[in-house]
């Protein structure tokens, strides 16, 4: 079922993240976005966060070597302060270039939607929060839809979305990132310095 293999990758990229698990969590949300609108009739195009990964998935589909530029990295190493526990660091120009080769009459809505859910900071952009808060939002809207799905990966989805419901917390996350060691624009840059091989 798409839903539930759209959840089992998402937790692959929570558990274990990297630039594959990246890929097959925006591929596997494209697809059930297909299934979703022929099934249920509805779909996910009120979602800005769905808007901007959308454009980000389609690039990558028709120009996956551009996949080698996405840098996954842990945020435990790094003079940084947020509230996930890694980065999927993307460079800004590889958002313009999604943007630009979104259809013309779609080009507005993905930037706009780029520009409010992705994380700016200077030459790169921070994508991760967006998933997450993606992820969110689907479920929800497959729960209002009374789409059924099971699973281990959907499970422990639950119980996590039970408890911020029980304990009074956001579903959604910030995930902007702050630091203690001057410019996080420029830590950002030195960091993908430090994580591109050098030719």
């Amino acid at each position: 079922m798409a839903s539930e293999r759209m959840f089992r990758f998402y937790a692959t990229h929570c558990d274990d993240p990297n630039k594959d698990t990246l890929f097959s969590l925006l591929e596997a949300v494209h697809s059930l976005h297909d299934k979703f609108k022929s099934v249920v009739k509805q779909d996910f195009h009120g979602i800005n966060e769905f808007l901007a990964l959308k454009s980000l998935r389609n690039y990558f589909h028709h120009q996956e070597e551009l996949l080698h530029e996405v840098k996954v990295i842990p945020i435990k190493d790094y003079p940084i302060i947020t509230d996930l526990v890694i980065m999927c660091i993307v460079p800004r120009t590889i958002i313009d270039g999604a943007i630009d080769s979104t259809k013309k009459m779609f080009q507005g809505d993905a930037r706009k939607a780029c520009e409010d859910v992705f994380h700016w900071y200077g030459a790169v952009v921070n994508i991760n929060p967006s998933l997450f808060n993606l992820v969110v939002k689907i479920y929800q809207q497959l729960r209002e839809a009374g789409v059924p799905f099971t699973g281990e990966a959907v499970s422990l989805f639950e119980d996590s979305y039970n408890y911020e419901v029980e304990n009074g917390h956001s579903h959604f996350i910030d995930g902007r990132l702050s630091t203690y060691a001057g410019n996080i624009d420029e830590l950002l840059s030195d960091i993908i310095s430090a994580h591109t091989p050098q030719n």
